[in-house]
């Protein structure tokens, strides 16, 4: 055994009265060094011996310990704990020396010695020893490893930030912990994010450094520390990203026709938010009506983070109601505009024309068996005015006689056509020769 211990440990006497008696004196740091003499025995059979070594125990801060010592065959021999790192005895067999309150003991059977630590603190690690009094002295050791959950250092970690587009900004986070934290950062939205050129979701370390940072970048931060030691932490950091408004119009050209509603719409960007309205091309600007039943304009915004869709409906388009539209966005760091022209066009055709359907009725009545009504020249020419309106017509499956009727109608009038040609000609014929 090393001087150490012998200098420092305990030195054991008979207690054949079955009390301790101790010669002791105070440290400076209030712990007691107790001297006594061990005991010699000739027979190396009766010496105890331990039945198990001391586990090593590990806790976390603020819970309590448990450090377990048992030595079979104990008999007249006694057992002590020993601080070794601080050289303080803890107890001497069923007494208490420290005067540490969170320090406590129990045994069973004179066979096993507990010593129980209360909410155990940083100090508390080291190595604790189990003694018994032979000469010479016997004794085991075991670790007691206290952990430290993380915490993060608030008046060391960037809080929420505001920065300009295009500059650099560096996010820091401290965290303390035993053993040493982990720490890491990542959107608060799981979504990756450009970090200096490439494309990541986590970034490692205590800082975060965006260089050329842009609206993309702007949203939710967690810097999140662990050091296996449950509950992980984590702290939110909100970086918002300054830039003027920005805007885009989907379409510019919107037509109408008379009486029809129509929706105009523009998309900006901006931060700080834009202040967002629509102008008429005299530069009148609109009023939403929209609590007003029967308003002619309605203007409603959809926000989405620093995006803003404009909307402005504009209901029974009149012959006034043709132009120029112009959507404006402000902000603290600038302003933009687009224009939006809307035109007038026709109105779409019914989808049947009177003639049409004159038509289809008549098909419909001869199908049926009944007296075909007179179709006008302008009734059967409308059966060829377009590849649609002749879809349609198709559609209708008329009988075979008919079919057979038409078809004879048909080749007659082809006849009649050829024969008309050839005896205009024939004069023409007979001259020649």
């Amino acid at each position: 055994m090393t001087p150490f211990v012998h200098l420092y440990c305990v030195v054991w006497v008979a207690l054949l009265t079955g009390c301790c008696t101790t010669t002791g004196r105070e440290l400076p740091t209030g712990q007691n060094v107790v001297s006594v003499a061990p005991i010699e025995v000739p027979d190396e059979s009766m010496y105890p011996r331990f039945a198990e070594p001391i586990p090593n125990v590990t806790v976390t801060v603020g819970r309590d310990a448990l450090l377990a010592c048992v030595v079979d065959n104990l008999r007249g021999f006694k057992v002590a704990w020993v601080r070794m790192d601080t050289q303080t005895i803890l107890s001497i067999h069923h007494n208490i020396i420290t005067q540490n309150p969170r320090i406590s003991l129990s045994y069973n059977d004179h066979r096993s010695w507990y010593l129980h630590i209360k909410s155990v603190q940083e100090v508390d690690r080291g190595w604790y020893m189990c003694q018994v009094n032979t000469d010479p002295m016997r004794s085991r050791k075991g670790y007691l490893q206290v952990v430290v959950p993380p915490s993060i250092i608030d008046n060391m970690t960037s809080t929420d930030m505001v920065v300009r587009e295009g500059s650099d900004v560096t996010l820091v986070c401290r965290a303390s912990g035993y053993p040493e934290p982990y720490v890491m950062w990542r959107r608060e939205d799981g979504q990756d994010f450009n970090y200096n050129g490439e494309s990541v979701s986590v970034v490692d370390g205590e800082t975060l450094t965006i260089t050329k940072v842009s609206r993309l970048h702007m949203g939710a931060y967690l810097c999140i520390a662990s050091n296996g030691v449950p509950p992980s932490i984590s702290k939110r950091i909100m970086l918002m990203v300054q830039f003027p408004p920005m805007l885009s119009i989907p379409n510019q050209l919107e037509g109408a026709y008379i009486g029809q509603d129509v929706t105009l719409e523009c998309h900006t960007e901006a931060y700080p938010s834009s202040i967002n309205y629509w102008t008429t091309d005299r530069g009148d600007m609109i009023i939403s009506e929209m609590e007003i039943v029967g308003g002619k304009y309605e203007a409603f915004p959809m926000d989405s983070g620093y995006n803003k869709f404009m909307m402005l409906k504009i209901r029974n388009i009149t012959k006034d109601d043709f132009g120029f539209y112009k959507c404006i966005a402000k902000n603290s760091l600038g302003e933009t505009d687009g224009i939006i022209k809307l035109d007038e066009i026709p109105a779409p055709p019914s989808a049947f024309t009177t003639t049409q359907k004159t038509v289809l009725d008549n098909q419909t009545i001869r199908k049926k068996g009944q007296t075909q009504l007179a179709q006008t020249d302008d009734a059967i020419s409308s059966n060829f005015q377009g590849e649609a309106y002749g879809e349609q017509i198709r559609e209708f499956d008329f009988d075979d006689e008919d079919n057979s009727a038409a078809s004879l109608r048909l080749n007659s009038g082809i006849l009649l056509i050829i024969l008309s040609i050839v005896i205009k000609d024939i004069p023409c014929f007979f001259n020649n020769q």
